[in-house]
């Protein structure tokens, strides 16, 4: 049977709801990495950030400041290098940026990448252009775990799944709204995957309890399932 990283996409709100609760989406899932959008930036960031990284059993791979950005590997990946990319700042709109970690399990590699686009429609499309022209870089096929704040008929959507696979969309559970938690309406997050790999399944995680969903964040979590490189 083939290999498969279990990817986990989610916008944590910041850990301002209930951290506890987080914690036990996260490791419902087991992931083998977490892209997480929103992570803490303000009073005690870098402390809770690393909380998160211990209560879930994994380590913290990329973790700056600006954009609230965040990925957790696994103990049983190697991440041979990481970076951090500010995209284009607009006036008086939140800095928004990139986190990459090329990670290997035994010799092959993916590059996962994490992003959270702007509520700013020319800003969102914007820096959606640059997110394919940063992962285009990459030595290895790409992962984009991204809250689009979009929904997948909006330009910055479409720019992405022209050059991408939306695996969000993916069976058996793919194409479910992601937002808000409590009562989901609208499919604004998403994991894009690079047309060289295998999405086997995708889609919001069945795993953790509904009470936690709601508790965690305003954001449901996107799981997805990919066939590592040389192994489909």
């Amino acid at each position: 049977m083939a290999a498969v990283l279990r990817v986990l996409s989610y916008n944590i709100r910041s850990l301002r709801d209930d951290p506890l609760a987080v914690a036990r989406v996260i490791r419902s899932c087991r992931p083998d990495v977490v892209c997480l959008q929103e992570a803490p930036r303000h009073l005690l960031w870098q402390t809770k950030r690393r909380w998160l990284a211990r209560r879930c059993g994994l380590r913290l791979a990329v973790g700056r400041r600006p954009g609230g950005l965040e990925i957790l590997t696994a103990p049983t990946l190697a991440v041979d290098h990481c970076s951090h990319r500010l995209l284009h700042r607009y006036p008086r709109l939140h800095q928004r940026a990139l986190a990459i970690a090329l990670i290997r399990r035994g010799r092959r590699r993916i590059a996962v990448a994490v992003s959270h686009l702007d509520l700013q429609a020319r800003a969102r499309y914007a820096h959606a252009a640059q997110l394919l022209a940063f992962l285009g870089m990459q030595p290895a096929p790409a992962v984009l775990a991204v809250d689009v704040n979009e929904r997948p008929d909006g330009p910055a959507w479409q720019m992405l799944a022209t050059h991408l696979v939306d695996a969000g969309a993916h069976g058996p559970e793919g194409g479910e709204p992601t937002f808000p938690s409590w009562r989901p309406r609208s499919r604004i997050d998403t994991i894009f995957v690079d047309r060289r790999l295998t999405v086997r399944a995708a889609g919001i995680p069945a795993a953790p309890a509904r009470r936690d969903l709601v508790a965690a964040s305003d954001h449901l979590p996107v799981l997805a399932e990919i066939a590592l490189p040389g192994e489909e």
